[in-house]
């Protein structure tokens, strides 16, 4: 049971368990209407933990209680990833890994590649079999160990070639449901649904958002 006394952010400070510049840019965007402080791990100077876990809800909660501990602040992290029906739900968990060089930097024109690599290896060439969702957990937690957890998903189909350079990651391939254009081809705004008569986020990362926003900022 919460105590919310101690579990609240009335403090009005937060700490964004990310080193992700991407990342990053969109919980600046979509945190800022709440007039919350929000500073990120990057900025305290911590160093990023060890993703151990085998869910987003694991991985999330591992980076949003690292924050946590060393700030003394409640932090909030997101773990997020690609899931390809044809491939068996990868890359999944290990959507970033894809990407990763032996340096440590992480070049996702290569991640993309190695997706579509897999897809036409899986004979996913028609658009019926390219299916897929994005995922985003967004884990917020205390440094007592506490933490809350909010899903999103967007579900849609992968395209080749990538279109668009906006966005990040996996965005120029990936074509949500009903829509034409890749997240890579939309404005931030549209992907967090700040659009006149979009009702509500399209991104998977906005929807997760939104769902902590209604629980735990008052938003509608």
């Amino acid at each position: 049971m919460m105590d919310y006394a101690v579990h609240s952010l009335d403090g009005k400070r937060i700490v964004v368990a990310s080193h992700n510049a991407g990342k990053l840019r969109e919980f600046a965007d979509l945190i800022g209407p709440f007039g919350l402080e929000a500073r990120s791990a990057k900025e305290y100077g911590l160093a990023e933990p060890e993703e151990t876990g085998t869910t987003f809800e694991e991985n999330a909660y591992i980076k949003a209680l690292a924050a946590a501990t060393a700030t003394g602040l409640p932090a909030l992290s997101d773990d997020s990833g690609l899931v390809v029906d044809a491939l068996g739900g990868q890359p999944g968990v290990y959507t970033a890994n894809w990407a990763e060089l032996p340096d440590g930097s992480r070049d996702f024109a290569m991640a993309m590649k190695k997706t579509e690599d897999a897809l036409q290896a899986a004979g996913a060439t028609e658009a019926k079999d390219r299916t897929g969702r994005f995922v985003a957990v967004i884990c917020l937690a205390w440094p007592d160990g506490y933490a809350e957890y909010f899903r999103g998903e967007a579900e849609g189909r992968l395209v080749w070639p990538p279109r668009g350079n906006l966005g990040f990651g996996y965005d120029p391939v990936f074509l949500p449901e009903g829509h034409e254009r890749t997240f890579g081809e939309m404005p931030a705004a549209e992907k967090h649904g700040w659009v006149p008569g979009q009702p509500t986020a399209l991104s998977h990362r906005a929807r997760a958002f939104q769902k902590f926003a209604r629980a735990r900022l008052g938003s509608p």
